[in-house]
């Protein structure tokens, strides 16, 4: 009946980041827009926030948007 192959999985992957990449990048840039008190938007910056919180660095949030937008622009 259904024949799941690497390839299939591969491709499946790909489609899926083509989509939620974008969400991502837009979620980051309004999030920083309008802060963390948005809804929907401000979970996603919180979350990433308290992820870079994490690593210990401050302005790192910044820096890792700023790459994402820059790679998404660059595709």
């Amino acid at each position: 009946m259904f024949k799941i192959t690497l390839g299939s999985i591969k491709n499946f992957l790909d489609k899926l980041n083509n989509i939620l990449i974008p969400v991502i990048v837009v979620s980051l840039l309004l999030g920083i827009i309008f802060g963390p008190d948005a809804p929907f938007i401000g979970t996603i910056y919180t979350n990433i926030n308290n992820v870079i919180g994490m690593i210990g660095q401050d302005g790192l949030l910044a820096l890792i948007s700023i790459i994402i937008i820059l790679a998404y622009l660059k595709k």
